[in-house]
């Protein structure tokens, strides 16, 4: 699977090296772009990495993990984290909603604390509980 994207004679503008996390193997990738646009994926060894790098350069997404402030529980703060990745553009926001929320307990595991953050689909749910 050297090649996956078709370069249909684009020229190629940039190229990005990125290891991907699409499964354990951790695969070196080289993406091709032109115009922004990956025209070729080169190195991953299954279908994976093709896709890992197509969105990595043109959609990057992150899951956040962090904080939130925690009333009348046995603790301060319980941890959380994002049931899908976020936009990268759009953490700052997401970090201000997760900073600025305040939950009473008891939380449970799987809690969603914050729905819908930043408008981005993804909620914020309880990594751990808290009586």
């Amino acid at each position: 699977m050297a090649e996956q994207l078709e370069n249909h004679g684009k020229s190629v503008e940039e190229k990005r090296e990125l290891t991907c996390i699409g499964c354990p193997l951790g695969c070196p990738l080289t993406v091709e772009l032109s115009g922004g646009t990956p025209v070729r994926v080169m190195g991953n060894t299954c279908k994976k990495g093709e896709e890992y790098a197509i969105k990595e350069v043109t959609n990057p997404e992150r899951i956040l993990t962090s904080i939130v402030r925690v009333t009348g529980g046995s603790g301060a703060v319980i941890s959380v984290k994002t049931t899908a990745g976020v936009p990268k553009g759009c953490i700052p926001q997401c970090m201000k909603e997760i900073h600025a929320c305040t939950v009473k307990a008891p939380v449970r595991i799987g809690d969603i604390l914050i729905k819908n953050i930043a408008g981005t689909s993804a909620d914020v749910a309880a990594t751990r509980a808290m009586e």
